[in-house]
């Protein structure tokens, strides 16, 4: 899952980002309002981080354009102004959820997932399609001829990718904008070797190749 983190305490950013990367999200930053209304409108991100308190542009602000434009990327609010009014505010403008600075990062990736599940359709950590169930919290799958596996992270992070969008044809660009960070961004053909492995875990047509376009998983 691709997320948009709009936070100026780098102290900050330096604690969260490498938690969220091993929590199996993909993470891209901006340290200031103006970069961050621009970036959430240019790329595709599966949900956002917002401080309030930005430079240049204030997340409030910030959040109004965004849902003037039409964009329903879910939005969770990260800051120190934790008055009464503040959440009012933010959930008013279109914020999906608050969370007061201090907090504990168990509760910020709890409140992460549960606004990602509610955008995708899901109320659990699973993941179910076509006889195949995906274990978000223990990144496992379980075939449809009931063979669990373990996934690896790359394999997990497309496989839930794949599954949270099975009726879209994902493009192998986007797909790697998903699961690598930024600077690590993989030739195509690397994606390629994954869709392998997990045909060979779920079936040879479990996923489909559309040729110049992308994969989508088969139809039910």
């Amino acid at each position: 899952m691709k997320l948009l983190l709009a936070e100026d305490d780098v102290a900050l950013v330096e604690y969260l980002k490498p938690r969220l990367n091993n929590s199996d999200f993909v993470v891209e930053w901006v340290d200031n309002g103006v970069d961050a209304e621009f970036l959430a409108l240019e790329e595709s991100f599966d949900g956002i981080i917002l401080d309030l308190g930005l430079p240049q542009k204030s997340g409030l602000e910030v959040l109004k354009s965004w849902r003037a434009k039409k964009l329903d990327t879910p939005v969770l609010i990260l800051t120190a102004r934790d008055s009464w009014q503040d959440r009012v505010d933010g959930l008013k403008a279109g914020a999906d959820d608050y969370l007061g600075k201090p907090f504990h990062f168990e509760e910020l990736t709890a409140r992460l997932e549960a606004i990602l599940r509610r955008r995708f359709g899901h109320s659990d950590n699973h993941l179910e399609y076509d006889g195949v169930v995906l274990d978000i919290d223990n990144q496992t799958v379980t075939s449809a001829q009931a063979v669990k596996t373990q996934l690896t992270a790359i394999e997990f992070r497309l496989l839930r990718y794949l599954m949270l969008n099975p009726h879209k044809i994902i493009s192998k660009t986007e797909l790697s904008e998903h699961i690598y960070e930024e600077e690590q961004l993989k030739d195509s053909n690397v994606i390629e070797v994954y869709i392998n492995r997990l045909r060979a875990l779920l079936g040879k047509s479990w996923i489909k190749t559309f040729r110049g376009q992308g994969y989508r998983l088969s139809d039910q």
